[in-house]
C-alpha cells in the first residue's frame, strides 16, 4: 500500500487526495469490524508514512453478491429496470446499506448487489452515494453497458488473476507433510516477492 501511494503521489504531480473511497468485496458481515479496525488502520498508517500531516477522509463500502435477495416487478414477469435501488423496507434499520440492480438481467432473475457503507467521513447524502455507486457500474471498459458490481472491484479481480499467473504459491500443508510426514511444527514456506513490472506499464491498467 505504501508503494502504491508513493507511485500515485509521483505520477499525479505530487498531489495527495483529500478523499479516498474504498470498495471491498468478499467480506461477510462478521468481518466488517475487521475491515474497519485492521485493514483501514493499515491504510491510514500507509498515508502517515507518506506524510505525517496527511489525513484524508475515507469512505468504506462493502459489496456483497452472495445472498438470496431478489426483486420483482408487480404483475410483470420481467426483471426490475436497470438502475433500480432499494434502500428501505428490506434494509437494515440502523446501518447504511442499499441494494442496487445496475445491470439488465438477460437470463433468469437479476441478483442485486448489496452495498454496506461502513464509514463515510465525506458525509455524502444517500442520493449522492447511490448515484456514485451506480455511475461506477458503467465505467468497466470491457462492457458497453452497466455491470452488476462497481468497476473497481472487477479491476481488482483482474489484477489478482494476473498475479496468480505470475506467482506460484506452494501449498503449505503439502510442503509441511513432505518434510516430516505429519505437517506439525513446520512453518509455512515464505511468500515469494512480487515481480517488478516494466516502467512502461507499471502505472497502467494493462491487465484489462
Amino acid at each position: 500500500m505504501r508503494e502504491l501511494l508513493v507511485d500515485f503521489y509521483a505520477s499525479s504531480g505530487k498531489r495527495k487526495p483529500d478523499q479516498i473511497i474504498i470498495f471491498r468485496d468478499g467480506v461477510s458481515e462478521s468481518q466488517f469490524n475487521q475491515v474497519l479496525n485492521i485493514e483501514l488502520n493499515q491504510i491510514i498508517e500507509a498515508c502517515k508514512f507518506l506524510d505525517p500531516n496527511w489525513s484524508p477522509k475515507f469512505v468504506v463500502i462493502i459489496a456483497q453478491k452472495n445472498h438470496h435477495t431478489k426483486f420483482f416487478q408487480t404483475n410483470s414477469p420481467d426483471n426490475v429496470q436497470p438502475g433500480t435501488i432499494i434502500d428501505n423496507k428490506v434494509c437494515h434499520p440502523n446501518n447504511c446499506d442499499f441494494y442496487l440492480c445496475a445491470h439488465a438481467g438477460m437470463i433468469g432473475t437479476t441478483r442485486p448487489t448489496h452495498y454496506h457503507v461502513l464509514l463515510d467521513e465525506v458525509v455524502f447524502s444517500p442520493d449522492e452515494l447511490q448515484e456514485l455507486v451506480h455511475s461506477l457500474s458503467y465505467v468497466y471498459q470491457r462492457s458497453t453497458t452497466a455491470i452488476s458490481v462497481v468497476a473497481p472491484i472487477c479491476y481488482a479481480h483482474l489484477a489478482a488473476s494476473q498475479l496468480g499467473q505470475w506467482m506460484k504459491f506452494e501449498d503449505a500443508s503439502e510442503t509441511s507433510s513432505s518434510h516430516n510426514g505429519t505437517g506439525s511444527g513446520v512453518a509455512a514456506p515464505p511468500v515469494p516477492p512480487m515481480p517488478k513490472l516494466n516502467e512502461g506499464v507499471r502505472n497502467s491498467m494493462f491487465f484489462c
